[in-house]
């Protein structure tokens, strides 16, 4: 583990020394380090749980859910494909480039900086390593320092299970941070907040650097005219209550018509019995808020509203109820910045038109939900909505799918992982002609004239 700034230079130097040997080159070397990373989530089952739930509170099946199975599913994916992913890329040559060959060769960049997010410390950090690696890439490692268990646990567990020379873990807060965005990297790629993404963007801008930023934002979720209430109240309070809220994805607000609001509260409110019982803050199956500062910026936003679902909270373990709010302004505290937390708020909208509308005056989402069952519906809202990802009738379930690509748009970020699309954006992907050297035809080389001109014109 490297944690002392004035380190950082040599431990880049060391990681890019063996880059350029080659270490990171064979396939053989990528799969082994990808089947590390699954046998050190699973040999460790238990400290990993014990290490989230200190954090957040999570219950074993929402590490499970929500950390260790989309790492396992993804190595698996990978390993399986790497051969396939490596290869290169035929493309036809024109008439012009005859005789030739032309292809995409990917390669890898080099050494990558990952910083992970403290809401899903396993998965956010691990799950971009696993391209990274795929691609043949060294990384460092920043675990976030808000997590404080699973960070330490990280930086012991990964030099135990994964190549030194290769992947190193630098912990700490701003100022390792800070200090780590000052070297030159070949990628960055950063999760977390559309502020601190800024500051990452101007840091990689000083070395040109390449950056894939995920983002979050305001995730709307949309009830249709005719959807299934009951079905949508249950997938959507899953998608919201799971880490307690704490999820960039999580539905951040709802719009419905008033004519289905009060029945769909009364299926949330349903629901969340038949889940967490009638103590949802004393349940063994719902998180806590990650520290005490979150917690402080989240009880404000309750008065932001009615509250129609909960609204209690308990300061000393800092839990607060799922909460559902009618009554909220478009321009109050609430709806001007991502949650973030077990709040959601209900408004009111006269149809999918005025829902669009409300959607597409803010910043693209990273996610967006609709729940309908009515196919033009559907066709409308994919077509209107510009969105990082799009779930229909569910939340959050695109997760589980591995070659869909993860990624924001706009505000919520930039650049695309999970699958190939995770391996191609931690690649160079890099353009070969190959040139034959007979016959040789002259038209493209002076002296010019009109007889070559129409010549080139007709093979260009």
């Amino acid at each position: 583990m490297f944690s002392d700034p004035d380190t950082f230079p040599d431990m880049l130097a060391e990681l890019r020394d063996h880059f350029d040997r080659g270490l990171t080159r064979s396939l053989q070397w990528r799969r082994e380090q990808l089947s590390a990373i699954s046998r050190m989530l699973e040999e460790n089952e238990a400290r990993v749980s014990d290490a989230l739930a200190e954090d957040l509170g999570k219950p074993q099946q929402e590490v499970l859910l929500g950390e260790t199975a989309l790492i396992f599913s993804e190595v698996e994916h990978a390993r399986k494909r790497l051969k396939r992913w490596t290869k290169a890329r035929r493309v036809p040559t024109p008439m012009v480039g005859k005789p030739g060959r032309s292809w995409v060769q990917p390669e890898p960049f080099g050494v990558v900086l990952i910083i992970g997010a403290w809401n899903y410390p396993i998965q956010l950090l691990l799950s971009p390593l696993i391209p990274a690696i795929a691609a043949g890439n060294c990384a460092v490692l920043k675990p976030s320092e808000v997590a404080v268990a699973t960070s330490k646990l990280l930086a012991e567990l990964v030099p135990q299970y994964l190549d030194e020379r290769a992947v190193r873990v630098v912990e700490g807060a701003v100022e390792e941070t800070t200090e780590l965005l000052k070297q030159r990297f070949d990628h960055i790629f950063y999760t977390g907040s559309s502020a601190v993404g800024k500051i990452v963007m101007r840091a990689a801008a000083e070395h040109l650097t390449p950056v894939t930023l995920e983002l979050g934002g305001k995730s709307p979720c949309v009830i249709d005219a005719g959807a299934d209430i009951e079905s949508a109240a249950r997938r959507l309070i899953w998608g919201k209550c799971l880490n307690a809220g704490q999820t960039c994805i999580a539905p951040d607000y709802v719009l419905v018509r008033p004519a289905d609001r009060d029945r769909l509260i009364g299926a949330i409110e349903h629901e969340l019995f038949e889940m967490y019982g009638a103590d949802r803050l004393g349940s063994s199956d719902y998180c806590k808020i990650i520290n005490r500062r979150h917690f402080d910026r989240l009880r404000p936003l309750i008065d932001s509203g009615r509250v129609v679902i909960g609204g209690r909270v308990d300061e000393t373990r800092c839990r607060i109820e799922p909460t559902v709010l009618t009554e909220v302004a478009p321009d109050s505290a609430l709806m001007q910045e991502e949650i973030f937390g077990p709040i959601l708020p209900i408004m009111e909208v006269d149809d999918l038109e005025a829902a669009i509308a409300f959607i597409r005056e803010r910043e693209k989402p990273l996610s967006a939900y609709l729940f309908t069952r009515s196919g033009e519906s559907e066709r409308r809202f994919s077509e209107a909505v510009s969105t990082g990802n799009l779930c229909i009738n569910d939340t959050l379930m695109f997760m589980s799918v591995p070659e869909l690509p993860f990624g924001g748009v706009g505000n919520s970020g930039m650049g695309q992982y999970h699958g190939k699309a995770g391996f191609d954006r931690l690649s160079h992907l890099k353009a070969v002609m190959k040139r034959g050297l007979f016959p040789e035809i002259p038209v493209r080389f002076p002296p010019y004239s009109k007889l070559k001109m129409r010549l080139l014109k007709w093979v260009s």
